[in-house]
């Protein structure tokens, strides 16, 4: 399926840091306020339904024999077009 990008940002942050966007992110969450991406001229707000899917991933990236590179994705997915109901593939715990 393709993909549009409607937002972008990368860099190296403290853990400080990006776990206030992570809390800013939780906020609006519970609260049920869109979302607003903002870096320089780009931007984006989005409003999730009140059940999207949220897929957590850790990866080990790299060439082959030297994947040295670790990540931990978090991602809320739906579909714009849709009541935002989805199915349940166990039960998440993070510590």
């Amino acid at each position: 399926m393709p993909e549009e990008v409607l937002f972008k940002s990368e860099s190296n942050r403290s853990r400080e840091e990006i776990a206030s966007y992570l809390r800013k992110v939780a906020d609006n969450l519970d609260s049920g306020t869109p979302i607003s991406l903002n870096a320089g001229s780009d931007s984006v707000t989005l409003n999730p339904p009140a059940r999207p899917t949220f897929e957590v991933k850790a990866e080990r990236e790299g060439p082959a024999g030297s994947m040295t590179e670790l990540s931990v994705e978090f991602e809320l997915e739906w579909d714009e077009n849709a009541a935002g109901e989805t199915s349940e593939s166990g039960r998440l715990e993070i510590e």
